[in-house]
């Protein structure tokens, strides 16, 4: 089965969302351009979309929709330590290195959040600097990344 996407309007802009035959494989903000033709009835993009009405509804506190993501090793074991940051909190991209085992990778584990490519589903948004500053966020603005925190009443 060939890529499907839609396209989906949200309280931070439009986002593209992008499936295969086993999960979402992407969340961009903007409306991409995308080869093809966009496929509103593909279950897994129907589900995502949502499951993404609800949480900036505030309906939806995490998300069940399959992801089909790759990367590297390092890389999928950095977006595994991210999903496990509990709605509404945050934590520093140092408490993800030691959490991933490697407490010196502090860098690389910020380059791994910046190739994050499903955002929001795995919630790269809520890992700031360690002075509690609001840094870089995969392909979007730092406005979208404190939106996010403040719909999920994070102290920041």
């Amino acid at each position: 089965m060939k890529m499907a996407f839609i396209w989906l309007e949200s309280p931070i802009g439009p986002l593209t969302v992008r499936a295969d035959e086993k999960g979402i494989t992407a969340v961009s903000f903007g409306k991409t351009d995308e080869e093809g033709m966009p496929e509103p009835r593909h279950p897994l993009l129907l589900r995502a979309a949502s499951e993404l009405e609800a949480y900036f509804a505030k309906k939806r506190t995490r998300f069940d929709v399959p992801v089909s993501v790759s990367g590297t090793p390092f890389q999928m074991v950095v977006w595994e330590a991210l999903k496990k940051i509990p709605y509404g909190e945050t934590c520093s991209y140092k408490d993800i290195a030691e959490a991933v085992g490697n407490p010196k990778a502090v860098r690389a584990v910020g380059q791994a959040n910046r190739k994050n490519p499903v955002p929001i589903l795995i919630p790269c948004h809520r890992v700031i600097g360690k002075d509690k500053s609001l840094t870089g966020y995969a392909g979007s603005r730092i406005d979208q990344k404190a939106f996010l925190l403040h719909l999920e009443g994070a102290m920041i």
